[in-house]
């Protein structure tokens, strides 16, 4: 039986970020001690030495990928911008963001207002650029037809 991650993966990698960042910092307080300014550094060699893991240079722009999955990523957008747009019910949309800043207004919680105020602003600015993208894609499919890259799965 695979073994089961126990955190959605955006939690596993915060979780590793701060275990780097820890790391980070305690190489950085240790440093400053005595016995770790006495000591010499070793030289490095090794592949732990060399940087990281570089990526080859692209030898095109990725179009055969992009038009085949062009049907999901005009699903993602169109799902996207629907919970965007949705009434105040809908989890994510801005009008429930909208009505959560009112009522913190309300209750007077001025510093949660400023908050929700701040992810509302964000907010609207992803509508914006997800509509962009969406009119992007409208051209990327009809590149895709015309060069006979086909957009299916």
């Amino acid at each position: 039986m695979p073994a089961v991650n126990r955190l959605p993966s955006g939690r596993r990698a915060g979780a590793l970020g701060t275990l780097a960042l820890t790391g980070v910092l305690t190489g950085a307080l240790l440093a400053g001690t005595p016995a770790a300014q006495a000591a010499p550094a070793a030289p490095s060699s090794g592949p732990a030495a060399a940087s990281p893991t570089a990526l080859p240079t692209p030898t095109g722009d990725g179009a055969k990928s992009i038009c085949k999955r062009l049907p999901s990523t005009e699903g993602h957008l169109t799902n996207a911008l629907n919970r965007l747009n949705g009434d105040a019910t809908m989890a994510g949309s801005v009008a429930r963001l909208q009505q959560r800043v009112a009522n913190a207004k309300s209750a007077g919680h001025t510093e949660v207002e400023t908050y929700l105020n701040g992810r509302l602003t964000a907010r609207k600015a992803l509508v914006g650029t997800l509509k962009s993208r969406q009119d992007d894609l409208k051209s990327v499919a009809t590149w895709c037809a015309a060069h006979g890259k086909g957009a299916g799965k």
